[in-house]
């Protein structure tokens, strides 16, 4: 090596990014324990001397929270969890003189290179949604050297934070009520089952089944949009054995599977029984008003807010727990047929 050791060659001894070595430099959180006592034995290694108008320009800020979600923009306009989320995030940040950075990417491969630029300075920090199965993004993060915060815990080791909602008792609410109704044949129309939050609300909905010796329902899964509602809706109708109930993942498919029935002359809930989940605004207000499980998308969005402040600004943060999900009765639900 000739010359002044450079940012450039710490990062290459420590195997790490220079963003990740300009964290360390900085004092930033972020940084696994065995990333950081690598660079650090770089630096003392290499002999490096941070150049003072070069650290100065490595350690400001973006002043902004980033949200990367895999999904066409379009979708937000009748969603019913990110909305009010996003709400939520932006009455915390706002008054912090902070900004959200929203990014839609196509599908989960593309997801890193906007990680990736997301770490060159443009955010601070990022809130990671819909956690899947084996999840790459929280290992990616921390290689990245950009702060996060997760909403619910990841099934890998995670080095961040999360901000965590139990919807299982909801759910099992909702089944152990149409069961005491009289329903015996329950279907559930789930979202897209790499994600845990759908995984787990299938299982709660089976296990409740499984607990009452009911035969298992049948389960489709839908992508959270009011057509793959429908679409499934249509599907479980046309069965051969088609449902008394439906248990929805989302509202959304919830109005659109009272749409379908409604368009094939069902009486909903008299021939039908239909239970959605998040309790939007409008669910109060169909009609039938729609039974639901509530959970709290505001302020799960100040929670992850205030949790990833508090990470950035070197607080220790533990995992946040908020309220579980609660059942709510109204009145698309009776006995079967």
């Amino acid at each position: 090596m000739s010359g002044q050791p450079t940012i450039s060659d710490v990062a290459a001894r420590a195997g790490v990014s220079k963003t990740l070595v300009s964290f360390v430099l900085n004092d930033r959180p972020g940084v696994s324990a065995d990333a950081r006592s690598r660079i650090l034995q770089a630096v003392d290694d290499l002999g490096f001397r941070p150049n003072r108008t070069a650290r100065a320009l490595s350690s400001s800020k973006a002043s902004a929270i980033g949200l990367v979600l895999a999904r066409q923009p379009e979708m937000l306009r009748a969603d019913s969890f990110f909305p009010p989320f996003i709400a939520g995030v932006e009455k915390v940040i706002a008054p912090a003189d902070m900004a959200l950075m929203l990014r839609f990417v196509p599908d989960a491969s593309a997801e890193r290179a906007a990680y990736t630029d997301l770490s060159r300075g443009r955010a601070d920090g990022v809130i990671v949604t819909d956690i899947r199965s084996a999840d790459p993004r929280p290992a990616l993060l921390a290689q990245l050297g950009l702060p996060a915060v997760t909403l619910n815990r990841p099934v890998l080791d995670s080095p961040t934070p999360a901000v965590c909602l139990d919807d299982t008792q909801g759910i099992r609410a909702a089944v152990d009520h149409l069961i005491g109704l009289g329903h015996r044949n329950i279907a559930h129309v789930g979202g897209p089952i790499e994600y845990l939050h759908s995984h787990h609300r299938r299982q709660e909905w089976s296990d409740a089944m499984a607990a009452a010796r009911l035969p298992p329902g049948r389960y489709l899964e839908a992508d959270f949009t009011a057509a793959g509602g429908a679409r499934a809706t249509a599907a479980l109708l046309d069965g051969s054995h088609p449902p008394t109930a439906i248990l929805y993942a989302s509202d959304l498919m919830a109005m659109a599977g009272m749409a379908e029935a409604h368009r094939r002359g069902m009486r909903i809930p008299e021939e039908l029984s239909v239970v959605g989940f998040d309790d939007s605004e409008l669910s109060a207000h169909l009609h039938p008003p729609l039974t639901t499980v509530r959970t709290d998308a505001f302020g799960w969005g100040q929670a992850a807010a205030n949790t990833l402040i508090s990470l950035l600004a070197g607080h220790p943060v533990a995992d946040v727990e908020l309220p579980a999900a609660v059942f709510v009765l109204r009145e698309s639900t009776a006995p079967p047929p």
